[in-house]
């Protein structure tokens, strides 16, 4: 194979997972470089996300990437230990749970007969057994639950992200801290990255991974991507409470709590989703989470705010999934964006399957290309019912 230039723009998780496996593809040659505007990764959604795993999609593709996403991280030593360091991003298997009530019982038990398909271990709880399982919750306005049984849960997502970089530059791999302003390209080719000092980095492949930033670098590349920058707040609570053998726990009303630690971490969906706003906490979320919290958890009621953080979600406005693989007009450009909450989970897989598209020019180990670009320009959304 002829040596290939490679540049990712983007050094978060999905960025430094396609760096990593590419350079462990055994049919791979050539250089890697990747450009992260964030060298301290202060702002990266990667670091400031609640980095969890689940199965319980609606769409076989995203379940087949969250199976082989749980299989890496229990595998995660022997594939990203550097020189005898194991990274441990302190795996919690402890399952989602999703509850319904009567106008959504049916969407979860479409949902399961799709999951039961594909191999997802997940049941449907009536609300006495609901009950029984987790004596703390109230379950007074429910009709039905789902609940992951193994191969779902939450994990280090920042240490996730520091394990892929590590161990690609451990491989050769290049980072370089700059802005990315544009791709370069001539044709239907893309021939390079131009940086903002004005600078220009050659190659022969590049790669959009600049999350919650990759919409304006294409802007002058013929594809205007709906891919946004949205802010989703995170707040960590204590309280009195018990809550044993808690899942991260999905209430009708939108609202998404988990422990963590001695606390309890959260978020609400907000009233209105801007593009593209500042990374400050927006504390009406929590007054309106407050009394949800205390009405599903009675014992919440005495629950104290900790502290809070935000991080860009980058929300893709067609479908809520992910955008992978060529750009439609340039080949040699590939998309890995749009993930709408799923990228830290789906990053594994995400970054396989672009390295066998770069080294052998085709998906080898899994058919990503239902995410591909071509159902934004066929008009057809691939809706994922189960989006959080």
């Amino acid at each position: 194979m002829q040596e290939k230039q490679v540049i990712i723009v983007g050094g978060g998780v999905i960025g430094s997972a396609i760096a990593y496996f590419l350079a462990v593809h055994p049919r791979f040659k050539g250089s890697i470089t990747v450009i992260e505007r964030d060298a301290s990764y202060a702002q990266a959604s990667s670091a400031l996300s609640a980095s969890s795993i689940r199965q319980q999609f609606s769409t076989p593709v995203n379940i087949a990437m969250s199976q082989f996403g749980i299989s890496f991280l229990r595998e995660l030593p022997q594939h990203l230990g550097v020189d005898g360091q194991v990274p441990d991003l302190g795996l919690s298997e402890q399952g989602y749970l999703y509850l319904a009530t009567v106008s959504g019982q049916q969407v979860l038990r479409d949902n399961h007969a799709i999951q039961r398909q594909h191999g997802v271990d997940a049941a449907l709880l009536e609300p006495h057994a609901l009950q029984a399982r987790f004596p703390w919750l109230d379950t007074a306005d429910l009709a039905l639950a789902s609940l992951g049984l193994s191969g779902e849960g939450w994990f280090d997502g920042y240490g996730l992200l520091m394990a892929f970089r590590h161990k690609a530059r451990s491989l050769g791999v290049r980072y370089i801290s700059a802005h990315a302003a544009t791709f370069i390209h001539s044709g239907n080719r893309v021939q390079g990255i131009r940086l903002e000092d004005g600078s220009e980095l050659r190659c022969d492949w590049a790669v959009n991974a600049a999350g919650a930033w990759a919409r304006p670098l294409l802007a002058d590349t013929g594809f205007d991507m709906p891919v946004h920058g949205r802010r989703r707040c995170v707040f960590v609570f204590s309280s009195p409470a018990q809550t044993p053998a808690c899942p991260l726990v999905i209430d009708p009303s939108g609202l998404w709590f988990r422990p963590e630690g001695a606390y309890w971490i959260c978020g609400m969906p907000p009233a209105q989703d801007d593009d593209d706003v500042a990374l400050d906490v927006d504390y009406r979320e929590f007054d309106q989470a407050w009394p949800l919290l205390a009405q599903r958890v009675p014992g919440f009621d005495a629950l104290r705010l900790q502290r809070a953080w935000a991080g860009y979600y980058e929300y893709n406005s067609f479908d809520q999934n992910a955008i992978l693989g060529p750009h439609p007009l340039l080949p040699n450009l590939l998309l890995a964006n749009g993930f709408s909450g799923h990228g830290l989970q789906h990053s594994p897989a995400v970054g396989r399957g672009l390295a066998e598209w770069i080294a052998d020019g085709s998906y080898a180990s899994l058919d990503l290309s239902p995410l591909s670009v071509q159902r934004l320009l066929d008009g057809r959304p691939l809706l994922e019912r189960n989006i959080i």
